[in-house]
């Protein structure tokens, strides 16, 4: 697992937004979990190849989020990838990322690809096979145009948990349940800010996240000013786990 982009959706401490590259056993293309507006830059700058991807995994359609696809399929169309390209996430993706790639680059939803874009629009509390990955789903509470999810993955005996963002919600604790490792959001340390999380509520419910492994992403200014106050492990950019 490489952290692309672990930051927030405004640079905080210049970090790349949400963007995590999974690698499974061999015989497995890699996969990617959200897809931040800066996640081509990301990848490139750590050697990643985009074109390698067999899918992308998106958390909830805000532009720090999934606002990397359109240069990611064209990033595929102009490099002469001709492997499929799975594309899933919440109910109404399909809809959002046509008028994202159509907003950013007229035409280029429509233009005739050597590759295909294969999208799956997944549905609360379900799971489903995605690109040799099980994607478990539970909606969560953080507004966005569409069902928010955090997300459980499971890959070869693996199982990562992601809050994706979200305010603090019981659904937490199912997602996180017998997990490997939980990636987390943590905000802000203690402000509460509507529909996000804080340091403090994984602090909080620390005994009830039945999880062995917690690490941070997504932090502003006000958590990566104060390393030496985090309780957990704290994700950075280029940050490589090995699970």
């Amino acid at each position: 697992m490489t952290f692309a982009g672990s930051g927030d959706a405004f640079g905080s401490g210049g970090r790349f937004q949400a963007c995590i590259h999974l690698q499974g056993p061999r015989g497995f293309d890699p996969v990617l979990l959200d897809c931040g507006a800066t996640s081509l830059s990301a990848l490139k700058h750590l050697g990643l190849d985009p074109g390698q991807m067999a899918a992308v995994l998106i958390s909830h359609l805000h532009g720090d989020h999934f606002g990397g696809l359109p240069f990611l399929i064209l990033d595929g169309q102009f490099s002469g990838r001709t492997k499929p390209l799975i594309v899933a996430g919440p109910p109404g993706l399909a809809r959002r990322l046509t008028d994202a790639m159509e907003c950013m680059f007229p035409g280029s939803a429509t233009a005739r690809r050597r590759f295909d874009v294969d999208i799956v629009e997944l549905q609360p509390r379900t799971s489903e096979m995605v690109a040799g990955v099980e994607v478990t789903t539970w909606e969560v509470d953080h507004p966005s145009g569409a069902p928010p999810f955090a997300l459980r993955l499971a890959l070869s005996g693996t199982v990562i948990a992601y809050t994706g963002d979200t305010a603090w919600t019981d659904n937490l604790l199912a997602v996180a349940a017998g997990a490997d490792l939980l990636i987390a959001e943590a905000y802000y340390r203690r402000k509460n800010i509507p529909y996000h999380l804080r340091h403090a509520d994984l602090v909080d419910h620390r005994q009830e996240l039945a999880v062995a492994r917690i690490v941070l992403t997504h932090m502003s200014s006000d958590m990566l000013d104060h390393p030496v106050d985090l309780a957990f492990e704290a994700a950075h950019d280029g940050l490589v786990l090995n699970l």
